[in-house]
């Protein structure tokens, strides 16, 4: 698997240098993936900005191209798959699932209506105002969901008349390679490139004199970096980053019955999911049939390799996270925490830590207070709801949280004391294409999807037209 290229000005594009994939699922190399060097990456900023003259100009056509892509991608599925698989690790049912979604983003996204808005119209003076797009947009996408997270940002950003460069995560580039070269055919040439390389090319693209805003989707640290980057060209941005989100569960529910949710909201992925639930607050009479549920749940889940067609829960993606999530173990070990199930790595090739319930913890521990971003769920008990809510909004992150209970009123009122910029009730991780997802503080600014994320890819003009030219 040597054959993968980059997409630049609609052509096939080789490195000069390549670099190599591994399969999480055995630790080893099995692709090459092309290294974008920067004349590579000027010629694909020269191409996006000659695109976006005539790009721009049509929202009719921009709409067809959409659905062409989400058809072409339909189309491909099964092609697709498996090379997601075997470079981000999780079960080829759930590869398939995100390319699936990504074909119904674009559908969605080609719908969406690009607003133009009447503040005024007398015999005197009319003032509209529209939606322009900003030119090139740089896009950046992180590796646990590398296409359905590319989708996200490259349906809303063409469909405002943007043009993009778009690089994927050196852990997972091969898909969104992959998908380049599909959409060659759907895309006029210069309107979607696709470049692949190490994080200096990430810093390349953020400061490239053509992009006039930047859409990044990754961690905290590596986004305040974006931000600095962006800061001297007062480029515009988007920032989708990382979560500690927390589950409230109210001492009214049936354990059995919100278990098998709640499992999946905390593991679903692997854990690798930036709204996943990092934490969950139980009342203290509760705690034991919570924990058991959960953890039959998770003694009975299959944790292998993707391409197996049983495995339900795949690898780590990376050696970097995979030390990351078992170092956080062992420091809860330290201090003080019980794991109920899982607790090690499991023996062998591959970066697998099985499903690992952890109690015993409180604030002040670091799987509590960090983003563990991986299969390892500290359950934390609390006796006063009002408590549980400034525990869990006593963090700098704010993406999503969720509140379960028997109760709809109640845990919508609760649910609204949360200070995350998506808070469900009953469940967790329904993201929708209608719906705004970003975060508060430190989790990100701005959105992504609906209409609110299509207009995150435009900027405002006024247009104020004198009726009478005397």
């Amino acid at each position: 698997m040597s054959d993968f290229t980059m997409t630049i000005d609609g052509n096939s594009i080789a490195g000069e240098h390549s670099f190599g994939v591994i399969n999480p699922a055995s630790g080893a190399v099995f692709a090459q993936a092309p290294e974008c060097s920067r004349a590579q990456l000027d010629a694909a900023m020269d191409a996006a900005a000659r695109a976006f003259r005539s790009w721009k100009q049509d929202v009719g056509a921009r709409r067809a191209a959409l659905v062409a892509c989400a058809d072409a991608i339909k189309e491909r599925i099964g092609e697709l798959a498996p090379i997601l698989t075997q470079e981000q690790g999780k079960p080829l049912a759930r590869a398939t699932e995100e390319l699936i979604g990504a074909a119904v983003w674009l559908q969605y996204t080609a719908s969406l209506a690009i607003p133009l808005e009447v503040v005024q119209d007398d015999a005197k003076v009319r003032i509209e105002v529209r939606r322009r797009p900003y030119g090139v947009v740089g896009a950046i996408t992180p590796w646990n969901f590398p296409v359905l997270l590319g989708v996200w940002k490259i349906a809303p950003a063409l469909l405002a008349g943007n043009t993009l460069v778009l690089k994927p995560s050196p852990y997972t580039p091969l898909s969104t390679l992959k998908l380049g070269e599909i959409l060659r055919d759907a895309l006029p040439a210069g309107v979607l490139n696709v470049v692949s390389g190490n994080d200096q090319l990430g810093a390349w693209i953020t400061a490239h004199p053509a992009v006039r805003k930047v859409s990044f989707t990754g961690s905290v640290a590596t986004g305040k970096k974006v931000a600095a980057a962006c800061a001297p060209d007062l480029k515009r941005m988007t920032l989708e980053l990382g979560g500690n989100d927390a589950a409230i569960v109210l001492d009214d529910v049936d354990p059995q019955q919100v278990a098998e949710k709640l499992f999946w909201g905390a593991f679903a992925n692997t854990g690798q999911i930036c709204g996943a639930i990092k934490r969950l607050y139980v009342p203290e009479r509760l705690e034991q049939p919570i924990v058991a549920a959960l953890a039959a749940i998770a003694k009975g889940v299959k944790v292998g390799d993707g391409m197996q067609s049983d495995t339900q829960l795949g690898p780590l993606n990376n050696k970097m996270q995979f030390d990351r999530v078992n170092e956080l173990v062992a420091d809860a070990k330290k201090a003080g925490g019980r794991c109920v199930t899982g607790g090690a790595p499991r023996p062998g090739a591959g970066y697998f830590i099985p499903p690992t319930l952890v109690t015993g913890l409180a604030e002040g521990s670091r799987l509590v207070d960090e983003e563990q971003f991986g299969p390892a769920l500290p359950i934390v008990t609390y006796r006063d709801v009002a408590d549980a809510v400034a525990r869990a909004n006593g963090t700098m992150y704010g993406l999503s949280g969720s509140v379960w209970s028997s109760n709809l009123a109640r845990a919508t009122e609760v649910a609204g004391q949360l200070e995350c910029g998506t808070a469900w009730v009953n469940q967790h991780l329904a993201i929708v294409p209608n719906a705004p997802f970003g975060g508060a503080k430190w989790s990100g600014i701005g959105v992504e999807n609906g209409p609110w994320g299509l207009l995150g890819f435009t900027e405002l003009q006024t247009v104020n037209i004198a009726k009478d030219p005397a």
